[in-house]
């Protein structure tokens, strides 16, 4: 083992630990169980207490004290007693509910809102034992040219919920080689700075998830230069739960080659 690869392998490890201590985390994605799409007339669901339904204003619900809904706001936990709406905002995280130990997210989705329970005791959080990898290995880290648009550019994206759509911005293209041949992946911007890659490629469907997965950068070099490290291809939410509404790669995002590395596809205990 070369040095290089040692020092590539004890990062690869140090960062795969934070990344399933996240997916661990007791309202993190591995805890959803259930997914509810809210309509004009108001309605109860198995084992969620209250009166649930979306208006073009938000999200009702009508609740007891006795219920023991608690939504979680800026300032201070506020009991449910009587009826609120709530706000949630198309594609961020949403407004949080305390059910006891579970919380259920109250979430907007282009123009449709629904609600999700995440519960600490869910099965694919219980039961989760890590999440498969291929070998890391230094061919996959590879030497790329962020080339940005003059201005970002509003994309729109299916996603694995049929029927829904995902707004983008795409910020620019990454060009890059791998096996011989020249690649681009449209770019969007990371949450916390870099660059953000969602694509399919030859294993998608196979030992991969058909839905792509993602592989997040740093922010490019003044010269657009930076660092592909395709060892940390990670799963989007999707691969681990049936109750998330992931987009889909944007158009063309589909590489040719087989990129056997970084994530597989996650052991679902749901489906045993």
């Amino acid at each position: 083992m070369t040095s290089t690869l040692s020092d590539l392998e004890h990062s690869w490890t140090e960062w795969h630990s934070l990344r399933e201590e996240e997916l661990r985390a007791p309202h993190g994605w591995l805890s959803l169980t259930a997914l509810h799409w809210l309509t004009p007339e108001p309605a109860t669901f198995d084992g969620i207490p209250g009166l649930w339904s979306a208006t073009p204003d938000g999200v009702v619900i009508t609740a007891t004290a006795a219920d023991d809904l608690v939504v979680r706001t800026v300032r201070e936990p506020r009991r449910i007693d009587g009826t609120v709406t709530l706000h949630p905002v198309d594609g961020l995280p949403g407004t949080l509910v305390e059910m006891g130990g579970a919380v259920i997210e109250v979430v907007r989705r282009t123009d449709s809102h629904a609600i999700r329970v995440r519960d600490p005791e869910a099965v694919t959080r219980t039961a989760f034992s890590g999440v498969p990898t291929f070998p890391v290995d230094e061919r996959w880290v590879l030497h790329a040219r962020f080339e940005p648009y003059p201005e970002p550019r509003a994309i729109t994206v299916d996603a694995v919920v049929e029927g829904l759509n995902h707004y983008l911005s795409a910020v620019g293209e990454v060009r890059f080689e791998l096996d011989g041949q020249e690649h681009r992946l449209v770019a969007t911007g990371g949450k916390a700075g870099g660059l953000s890659l969602h694509f399919r490629d030859a294993t998608s469907g196979g030992s991969t998830y058909p839905g792509g997965r993602i592989v997040r950068t740093a922010d490019p070099a003044p010269d657009g230069s930076l660092t592909l490290d395709l060892n940390r291809v990670v799963n989007l939410p999707c691969a681990f739960t049936d109750f998330a509404t992931c987009p889909l790669p944007p158009a063309g995002n589909v590489l040719p080659v087989a990129v056997e590395a970084g994530e597989r596809n996650p052991l679902r205990p749901d489906r045993v």
